[in-house]
């Protein structure tokens, strides 16, 4: 079966790539780099023909707020136009638990607005929901760092391995539509302050006005739900790793 990957490169993408090729499907990773622009549409026609299955784990390079609703909104909008042209009979879509219960983050609500597109395509679909990546964490600091110093809420999150993520992808790419979402997460939910500072050994502050990408973060909103996929890896197990 032939499955294309957008964002086939990336730390979720070339992963799911590999895990699909080893499984006997054509695997076929598109980005930029290999001609395939979502934004303009540009070798989307070649990409998908007799493709049966699109596989979306791209990201916006900016996450300025009308940057990254502009890249996810359009993008998906090329993407599934020319999956209907060309037949494709599955889209797979990588999205972020909690988007919706978090809408003053813009990047959040563009992810929502993505996963809106999708339900309204008319194309079969599978939405995966998975939460913050281990491999991220860093980012997640950086991001919230100022003079050193860590400032981020103490509201909870669940992180996950990237692995299990391309796992779940892949899979999922490899099997029917669910023609609905399935949320994916860690084995274990941690205060996003604590986590810094017990887990990175970073500097943190927190308080009623620290915020995660621009928006306030006061209990599980980031925890996934009953009937989630919880992979078994912890964060312990996956540092002593890497």
């Amino acid at each position: 079966m032939k499955i294309v990957v957008i964002g086939g490169t990336g730390l979720i993408g070339s992963q799911v790539v590999n895990m699909l090729g080893e499984h006997g499907h054509e695997a076929v990773a598109a980005s930029p780099s290999s001609g395939v622009d979502t934004l303009t549409g540009a070798g989307l026609a070649d990409a998908f023909a007799d493709a049966e299955v699109v596989v979306d784990v791209s990201n916006s390079p900016s996450f300025a707020d009308d940057d990254v609703m502009n890249f996810f909104t359009v993008s998906t909008t090329n993407m599934l136009a020319a999956e209907k042209a060309a037949g494709v009979k599955h889209h797979v879509a990588l999205s972020i638990v909690g988007a919706a219960r978090l809408p003053q983050s813009g990047y959040l609500r563009a992810k929502v607005a993505q996963e809106a597109l999708i339900e309204e395509s008319g194309v079969p679909y599978s939405i995966i929901e998975a939460t913050q990546f281990f491999e991220f964490a860093g980012r997640i600091a950086d991001s919230a760092t100022v003079d050193g110093v860590v400032t981020l809420p103490h509201g909870y999150f669940q992180p996950i391995a990237a692995t299990d993520v391309a796992t779940v992808v892949a899979r999922t790419a490899a099997h029917a539509p669910l023609n609905g979402r399935l949320e994916i997460g860690g084995p274990e939910a941690f205060p996003m302050d604590d986590f810094m500072r017990d887990h990175l050994g970073r500097t943190v502050t927190t308080g009623p006005d620290a915020e995660y990408f621009g928006t306030p973060l006061a209990g599980r909103e980031l925890c996934p739900g009953e009937g989630a996929q919880l992979s078994t890896l912890t964060y312990a197990e996956w540092a002593a790793r890497a």
